[in-house]
C-alpha cells in the first residue's frame, strides 16, 4: 500500500505543480512504474477543473465558467501537455525529415503550427465545457474528469506500444524513456476505461456518448501510433503530451454529442 502510495504521488510529483512530502524522493525505476496512476493524476486534475467549473457558473456565463475550469487545469500541470502539443505540431507539421522534427522539438519557440493548435484545442476545450454545463451540471462536472483521466491513459498506451525515439541522455526524465511494463499499462489503461465507462453512463445519451468516445479514442491511438511509428520511429515527451490533448478533447466531443 505504501509503495502504491508512493507511486501515485511521483505521478502528481510529474505531472503537476502540487506539492508531495520529502520522503517522496525520487527514483528512475518507481518513476518508469508511476505511469500506471497517470490517469488517476489525470482524474484528480479533472475534479479541480469541475470543482471550479460548479464554483463560477453561479457567477458567470457558461462560456467564463468554462475558460476558468481549463485555466485551472492548465495551471494545476503547469501547461506541460500543451506544450507537448505545441512542440508535435511544430514539429511534425513543420519538418520533412525525422532529424529535422527532433530538432524542432528541442527549439523553446512557438512556430506557426503549434500557436494554431494551442488556440484550436484550447478554444475547444472551453467550448465543449460550456456545451456539456448547458445539458447538466453533474454531466459536465463528471466529463471534464474523464477527459483528464482518458487523455493520460492514451499517452500511456502509446508509450507502451512504442519505442523512445529521443535521444536518452538528453530526455528531461529520463525514467519514462524506458519500455513501460504491459501491467502498469494495463493497469492505466483500465484505469481511464473504467472512469470514460462510468462517466458516459452519466450523460443525457449513454450509449452514444460512450460509443463515440471509444471509437474517437481508437482512432486517435491508432493514427498517432502510425504517424509516430513512420516519422519518429518512436514517441517522445511531447507527443504524448499531444496525445493527451487530443484525447481529452475527444472525449469532451463525445460526451458533449447530443442528436439534433
Amino acid at each position: 500500500m505504501v509503495r502504491e502510495l508512493r507511486l501515485f504521488l511521483l505521478a502528481l510529483q510529474f505531472l503537476t505543480r502540487v506539492p508531495v512530502p520529502a520522503w517522496v524522493g525520487f527514483d528512475a525505476d518507481l518513476m518508469r512504474r508511476a505511469v500506471r496512476h497517470f490517469p488517476l493524476v489525470g482524474a484528480l486534475v479533472g475534479t479541480v477543473g469541475a470543482g471550479v467549473l460548479l464554483a463560477t457558473r453561479h457567477l458567470w456565463s457558461p462560456a467564463v465558467a468554462a475558460a476558468l475550469a481549463v485555466v485551472s487545469t492548465v495551471w494545476l500541470t503547469v501547461a506541460l501537455h500543451e506544450d507537448g502539443l505545441v512542440d508535435t505540431c511544430d514539429a511534425l507539421l513543420g519538418a520533412a525529415s525525422r532529424e529535422k522534427a527532433l530538432a524542432i522539438m528541442k527549439d523553446s519557440r512557438i512556430g506557426t503550427y503549434g500557436a494554431a493548435a494551442l488556440g484550436l484545442v484550447l478554444l475547444l476545450r472551453v467550448l465543449l465545457a460550456a456545451a456539456l454545463l448547458s445539458q447538466g451540471v453533474l454531466a459536465a462536472a463528471a466529463a471534464l474528469v474523464a477527459s483528464h483521466a482518458a487523455g493520460r491513459a492514451l499517452a500511456v498506451a502509446l508509450m507502451g506500444t512504442l519505442p523512445y525515439a529521443g535521444e536518452q541522455a538528453q530526455a528531461k526524465t529520463p525514467a519514462l524513456t524506458r519500455d513501460a511494463s504491459a501491467a502498469d499499462v494495463g493497469w492505466a489503461v483500465a484505469t481511464g476505461a473504467l472512469l470514460l465507462g462510468g462517466v458516459a453512463a452519466l450523460q443525457p445519451a449513454p450509449w452514444l456518448s460512450g460509443g463515440i468516445a471509444v471509437v474517437l479514442i481508437l482512432l486517435l491511438f491508432s493514427g498517432m501510433r502510425a504517424v509516430l511509428q513512420r516519422r519518429l520511429q518512436g514517441y517522445t515527451g511531447d507527443t504524448l503530451g499531444a496525445a493527451e490533448q487530443l484525447g481529452e478533447v475527444a472525449v469532451l466531443l463525445a460526451m458533449a454529442a447530443w442528436p439534433r
